[in-house]
């Protein structure tokens, strides 16, 4: 599995794990839906700027993005 696709995909879990939409992270990291939805699906590769804004939205440390 690509990193995208596994990032995402954890990107995803934490947002279930808060009950909160695609919608709702996109107003908490100043991002877009659209751009969220995008790094869910692994379609966008993610800069280090954003990664940071939906750690601190999703209310983790970076390092629990990346941990399987």
């Amino acid at each position: 599995m690509k990193i995208e696709t596994k990032f995402g995909l954890k990107i995803k879990y934490l947002r279930n794990e808060l009950f909160i939409s695609q919608e709702e992270l996109a107003h908490r990291s100043e991002l877009h839906r659209t751009y969220i939805s995008s790094v869910e699906l692994g379609k966008r590769n993610i800069s280090i700027r954003n990664i940071e804004k939906l750690a601190k939205a999703l209310e983790v440390n970076i390092i629990e993005l990346f941990k399987d």
